[in-house]
């Protein structure tokens, strides 16, 4: 999205999977040979298969299919992402591999198994490593799915930003797909989004509080998130290589060189038809804010960025269940006599918004897997059932790859201790 695009015109889709053994799901850190063989020569990074595109992440176990350019509808892009799943799989096999799905690895050991990537830009995961310590669950073991909404100008940047800023609390509470770290369940139902959160401890304003601040402006944006930023990484990075938008690691970032904002904290699905539902519903709840459906411009802009924190702490734990300040819900036109559940939003911003989009059928099973029943974690920890012995672990994910093969929801029997 080079040239500035008018609110939503166009979407940008990412989405990173794991690269694990066909066999053991232990992660492959294949992920150059999976490029090498998809372009043809070797070193490849970035690779153009038409609509879409694969790229290389920090480690080598990842790999990102991502738009190759601004689509102009989120509808279709469900399939295009799946028969990508399909060739890149094509060529795993050949490797001993596979893709897995959802946002991390329910066992992988990053003190251990962590490889960066090696090939072009390696300079840059180097700095990264240097800097932060990469060989952890925040920075090794974390795949997401990246929407990227374009604007045209201050005025359409700072109303899509709030947007953003006041929605994103609520977003994992639909996303969440990371329940089990280290072959245990977290005590988080996105327990990705818990590790990411403190990445950048040693240089916090490179992540400040996950939310973004109140800015409604590029020149404040650059004065206010982005110059502290960099004033405060230059000691540890005297090459100045991560002198870049890209090193702002909230939640949300403004990318100007591009005119749009990446929205970050979305756990990959099981499956794509499920990664672009989230995504639907996502884009047609902001569409929402921005054309003040709800609540005003003013009144969004005043929600300040340690409550709006606070919530997504909640968020991050508990998912669906979490309980929200009643004013809060108000934003999106939910009005109750007490605090919220989440979830409850969810299931109104789909049943309100959606029909403001070009619905997509292949959404429609995911969508209501995941906005009637629960999230993704919800549903990985009803099939754990609370064995959490390293078989029973893989057996789950297996399945989960077998969701991803097939483009298809995880069904699951939810019993009540587990339901959203």
């Amino acid at each position: 999205m080079n040239a500035a695009k008018p609110l939503f015109s166009a979407f940008g889709i990412e989405i990173e999977y794991m690269i694990v053994d066909r066999e053991t799901l232990a992660v492959l850190p294949v992920a150059d040979k999976v490029l090498e063989a998809a372009a043809g020569k070797p070193g490849a990074a970035d690779v153009d298969m038409g609509e879409l595109a694969w790229s290389n992440e920090l480690v080598a176990h990842v790999l990102e299919l991502k738009c190759n350019g601004p689509a102009s509808s989120l509808s279709g892009l469900a399939a295009a992402f799946a028969a990508q799943v399909g060739k890149a799989n094509a060529i795993l096999a050949n490797l001993g591999g596979r893709l897995m799905p959802t946002g991390a690895h329910p066992l992988m050991r990053p003190a251990t198994e962590t490889v960066l990537w090696p090939h072009e830009y390696s300079e840059i995961y180097r700095a990264y490593d240097r800097i932060f310590d990469c060989k952890g669950h925040g920075w090794a073991n974390l795949q997401s799915m990246h929407i990227n909404l374009p604007f045209r100008g201050d005025d359409e940047f700072g109303r899509l930003h709030t947007a953003i800023r006041v929605l994103l609390p609520i977003m994992p509470a639909l996303a969440a797909s990371t329940p089990i770290l280290d072959g245990r369940f977290t005590g988080f139902l996105d327990a990705r989004m818990d590790q990411y959160a403190k990445n950048a401890l040693r240089v916090p304003s490179v992540m400040g509080a996950v939310i973004p601040e109140l800015v409604t402006t590029e020149q404040e944006y650059r004065d206010r998130i982005l110059a502290p930023m960099y004033r405060d990484i230059a000691p540890l990075d005297p090459e100045g290589l991560l002198q870049d938008e890209f090193l702002n690691a909230r939640g949300a970032i403004a990318r100007f060189d591009r005119s749009t904002i990446e929205i970050r904290v979305l756990d990959t699905q099981e499956c794509p038809s499920a990664d672009l539902a989230l995504a639907a519903v996502v884009v047609a709840a902001l569409k929402g804010l921005v054309e003040e459906r709800w609540s005003t411009y003013e009144e969004q802009k005043a929600w300040d960025t340690r409550r709006l924190a606070e919530i997504l702490a909640l968020t991050i734990q508990n998912a669906g269940r979490t309980l929200v300040p009643q004013e809060y819900a108000q934003l999106f036109g939910v009005y109750a006599p007490s605090n919220i559940p989440a979830r409850v939003i969810w299931r109104r911003l789909s049943l309100s918004s959606l029909p403001q989009l070009d619905f997509d059928p292949e959404w429609e099973q995911a969508l209501a897997v995941m906005v009637d029943q629960s999230s993704l974690a919800r549903r990985i920890l009803a099939a754990v059932d609370n064995d959490y012995r390293p078989r029973t672990i893989r057996d789950v994910y297996r399945r989960l790859c077998d969701c991803l093969d097939t483009n298809a929801p995880l069904h699951v029997g939810i019993n009540p201790p587990y339901f959203l």
